[in-house]
């Protein structure tokens, strides 16, 4: 079986070399608003992730906040981690 599957993948790609696997790396969601995200950090100051997802979800854009901090992180900027009534004083 392992042969004949070898034998197809060669007829039909010209080599055996294995297909990436997975989804490919970075936010795709995110891409096209990096301007707008980067506008609004430097707008807000000091924003939380949620408060983040809320804005992207007013703008159509459903992300998780950990797509958010991933994205933030790979633009060199940083979030506030709580909101206020919950940080420590």
């Amino acid at each position: 079986r392992f042969v004949n599957n070898m034998m197809i993948l060669h007829r039909s790609s010209g080599c055996l070399a294995a297909a990436r696997q997975g989804h490919p790396p970075g936010s795709v969601k995110l891409l096209a608003h990096g301007d707008w995200v980067r506008e609004q950090m430097s707008a807000r100051g000091e924003t939380t992730l949620d408060e983040l997802c809320v804005a992207l979800a007013e703008r159509g854009i459903e992300v998780h906040r950990a797509t958010v901090g991933r994205f933030l992180h790979r633009l060199g900027l940083s979030n506030k981690k709580k909101p206020q009534g919950k940080r420590a004083a």
